[in-house]
Formats: C-alpha cells, structure tokens, sequence
C-alpha cells in the first residue's frame, strides 16, 4: 500500500513539473509582459477594430453553426432518414477536421472567386469572397464539426419516448418540439455556441487567406509579432485580450449547467412517421454535406489541370515536382515526426492524468489540479500558447527544437484525450485494483496488465485524435517552427507568399490522406479489439 502512495506521488509530481514547465511558467511570463501595454493597446484603434471585427463574424459564424449542427443532428437521432445517409452525414461532416485551416480560405478563393470553381458553375460570382463573408463561410466549415459533434452525442441522452407521450396526449409539433428536444439541450447548445465562437474567435489560418481589409485579432497578433522588429509588449497584450472570450465562456457554460437534466432510464422508441419530417431534415442535411464538399472539391482538381481554370488537361506536373523537392519530403516527414511523438506522449501524460484522478483514492487536491489543468489548456487559444512558449523559452536552447512544438501539441490538444481517458476509467469495474492487491500485484502492474487492455479503444481513439490535430493544427506552432522544424501547415502559409496554389492543395491533400489513414487504421484496430474481447467473453 504504502509502494502504491509513492509510485502515484511520483508520478503526480512528474505531471505537475510538466504543466509548470510548458502551461504555467509561460503563460505568466505572457501576462507580466502585458502590463505595460495592455492600457495603451486599449486606446489603439486599429487594435479595437480588429477585435470588434472578431467577435461579430464570430458570433455569427457561432449562431449559424450550432443550427446547421443542430439540423444535422436533428436528421440523424430523430427522423426515419435511410442509415446510409445517416452515416454520409456523420462521415461528411469531419471531413473539414482532417484539413488545416489555412486551406479553408484557398478553397475558398478557388471556388467562389472570379475565375471560381462554382462560379463557373452558377455563371456569376456569388459574393465577395475577401473579408467579412469570406471569414463567416471559413469559420462556419471549420466549426460545424465540433458542434455537431457535442450536439449529436447530447442527443444519445435524450429519452425519445416522451416525444411519442407527448404526440398521444394531443400536443401539436411545435410545443413537443420545444419541450422534449429544446429545453433538454439548452446547455449544450450554450456549449455549442461557446465552442465554435472561441474556435472563430482564435483561428489564424482561416484570415491569413480570406480576411483581406478585414482585420481580426488574430492577425493583428501575427503582424505584432512576426513584423521587421516584434513587440513582445503589444504581442502580450493582444493575446491577453484573446484570452478574454475564454474565460467568459467558461462563466457562461457554469452558468448553464442549471439547466441540465438527465433521464433516470432510457428506452429505444421506434420514432412517429413523418414523410414531410423526413423528407424535409433529409433534404436540408443532403445539401448541408454537399455545400461543405463543393467548396474542397476544387482542391482535388485545380493540381492536376495544366493551368487551372484556363487549360483544364489533365497532368501529374505539378504532382511529380512536389515530390521532387527534398524540402517538401523533409517537411512531410517532420510533420509526421511530430504528429507520432506529440500523439504518444500525449496519451501517456493525458491517460496517466485520468488514471490519479478516477482510479486512485488521491486527496481532492490532487484530482481538483489535474482538472484544473485540464480547464486551462482549454482555455488557452493555440495562438497565445505558441507566443507564450516564443517569449518563455527565447533564450534557451529548446527554442526552434522539435521538443518544443511537442510540448506545445501535448498542452493545447491535452483536454479532450484527457476527458476521454477519463469518461471510460470512470465506467471500470472499481475493484480491478482491489483484486490486484489481494493477489501481490503492484498498482503499476495492475494498471499494465488489468486496466489498460480494458481502455485500449480510448487509447486509440486518444492517439487518433492527437495525431490529426498535431497534422492540421497551425496557430498553436506558427510562432515556434524553425527553417529546420518547418511542419507541412507552416510550409502552406510559406508558399502563400508566392501564391503557389498547386502545391498548396497537394501537400493539404497529402495531409488530409494521412489523416484518413490513420483514421481508418484506428477503425480497423478497435474492431479487431472488440473482436477480440468478445471471444474471450
């Protein structure tokens, strides 16, 4: 017993040493920089422009997300839709996570811009594409995944059976509606809204390639900082007020949670039949998907046409000169470097961290820090936490090194693996330990040889989810990539600069296959667990 107090003090230690080191001490170093500038940044028009710009198309995008995500959802958990377009729904809607950002807005350009891909199709441009409608067609593509996904896994605690009490009891759709679907997922839509907004609020890819006149906050910070002299004052300062949105979230999201309720059981209910229901969340969710794949599908012809939109032959050109760059296949090779080692690590601290919290009998303080941690890499924009690592470790040697856009991975992606790793500790059986005591099993043995082969799937779906996001991530590295560190997101922004769009696609259609393959490959291993497990059952 008293070997198992040691092992899991250790261990702890280790994991507070971690989040000093990479979440902490930099952050703190970001705001004692900030003092001095932080008010007179406050009377820097240029500097409120940019931020009011950023809350109002993000506040848009916000709204427009969480009901076209709440449509998608709808159409999924409570119509008679056909499975097969249930499952284009859910596999359609991802497809944006496993792109980088910055590409959005070169897809974007190609497809609503003069010579566009669509605007071919519809004979006129549609809108102006730079600025406020470029930055709102962006931020809604790249959010409406994440709220998707929290609305449709809310939608699995919902008890459908009172929608078919309330139909037999004479109440019409609307008053059903609102009070059986509505009421029961107003929280999750307050975290919907949160969610994307903060997503909106702090992405740099997306304006790097569509903002134009239209500054934003995020761009101020990159001109602040990656200008002929960087301020680091003012760079402090402006990611402070990118930290503000945060925080208010997290006291609205607290606010919100009164509103949350949970069924004591839930029952399978064979739904109402409803063919204009139907028909109509099928329509609406067809379209959805194939607006969001028309605006990428360009991506996947312009480099393979000898000069797109003007000589639509088909070549392999720009393809064969991609790879005939030892640069790009250095690039390639470190972003996959990175992606594996951040991906590893990662789910060992972020699993190790739910293990002290949910299976061990630690004092409150030690579960209430580890959560702590995890609130405050949610918290923490990407962009702020790459400009804290710049200001923290500018004189040391970690500065330019892999080790420190690992590190930086590891904290900004820490809380989903973690809640993940924690949501299925929490489910095991609570004597596993026990019984591994009484049979002279150390806790760390019973751990290797009980407790993670039971969590293997979230294991991998936790390695997965690091991995993808390390390869599309860029606002949490763009102020920390050296010439020799040089990711395959910072080398798209690179090649903006020369607007070399073919090579831009390709190497984010190399990405997007990569992550496509690992996704699959996390697929197929989780089955032949579940195979696994059910012939030893």
């Amino acid at each position: 017993m008293h070997s198992k107090k040691l092992e899991i003090k250790i261990i702890f230690i280790c994991i507070v040493l971690f989040f000093i080191i990479f979440l902490f001490a930099p952050l703190i170093t970001i705001l004692k920089n900030s003092l001095n500038s932080f008010i007179p940044l406050l009377h820097n028009k240029d500097i409120l422009i940019a931020t009011k710009n950023s809350i109002e198309v993000s506040a848009i995008a916000a709204i427009i997300t969480t009901i076209v995500a709440f449509i998608l959802a709808y159409a999924v958990n409570c119509t008679n839709i056909f499975k097969f377009l249930s499952l284009v729904i859910r596999v359609g809607i991802s497809v944006p996570m496993l792109l980088p950002t910055i590409t959005y807005g070169f897809a974007i350009i190609y497809s609503f811009g003069k010579q566009g891909f669509l605007t071919k199709i519809f004979g006129r441009q549609l809108f102006e594409i730079y600025g406020f409608n470029g930055l709102l067609l962006g931020y809604v593509i790249y959010t409406i995944p994440f709220a998707f996904l929290l609305i449709n896994n809310s939608f699995g605690y919902i008890d459908k059976r009172f929608m078919t009490i309330s139909n037999l009891m004479g109440d019409n759709f609307l008053r059903s509606f609102i009070n059986n679907i509505i009421r029961p997922l107003i929280g999750t839509f307050g975290g919907a809204l949160v969610l994307t907004f903060i997503l909106s609020f702090t992405d740099f890819g997306i304006p790097t390639s569509v903002g134009g006149n239209y500054t934003v906050i995020s761009t101020m910070l990159y001109q602040v900082m990656l200008g002929a002299i960087p301020d680091f004052n003012s760079g402090s300062a402006i990611a402070v007020i990118m930290l503000f949105p945060s925080i208010i979230g997290i006291i609205f999201l607290s606010y919100l949670e009164k509103f949350n309720f949970h069924y004591d059981k839930f029952t399978k209910t064979v739904l109402v039949k409803n063919r204009f229901r139907d028909i109509s969340f099928g329509a609406i969710s067809i379209l959805t998907i194939l607006a969001i794949a028309s605006v990428f599908l360009v991506m996947f012809i312009a480099p393979f046409a000898v000069n797109y939109p003007y000589n639509m032959k088909f070549t392999t050109k720009y393809l064969i000169e991609l790879f005939s760059s030892s640069q790009n296949i250095d690039v390639y090779i470190n972003s996959l470097f990175v992606s594996i080692i951040s991906a590893v690590i990662g789910v060992i601290i972020s699993y190790i961290a739910a293990l002290i919290n949910v299976r061990t009998n630690s004092r409150k303080i030690v579960t209430k820090s580890i959560d702590v941690f995890s609130m405050v890499t949610n918290t923490v924009p990407g962009m702020v936490l790459g400009l804290s690592y710049l200001m923290f470790f500018n004189n040391s040697d970690l500065k330019g090194t892999f080790t420190i856009i690992i590190a930086c991975n590891i904290i900004h992606l820490f809380t989903t693996p973690y809640l993940m790793a924690k949501n299925s500790l929490s489910k095991m059986n609570p004597a596993f330990e026990t019984t591994g005591e009484l049979m002279g099993d150390t806790w760390i043995k019973t751990v290797i040889r009980v407790i993670i082969p039971n969590s293997i799937s979230t294991i991998i779906e936790m390695f997965g989810y690091y991995f993808i996001n390390s390869m599309v991530t860029i606002s949490a590295i763009i102020f920390l990539v050296s010439a020799g560190t040089a990711l395959m997101t910072s080398k798209i922004q690179e090649l903006q600069y020369f607007q070399n769009f073919n090579q831009i696609f390709l190497l984010s259609i190399i990405i997007f296959i990569t992550n496509i393959v690992i996704k699959i490959c996390c697929e197929i291993a989780n089955k032949k667990n579940s195979i696994k497990k059910g012939e030893i059952v």
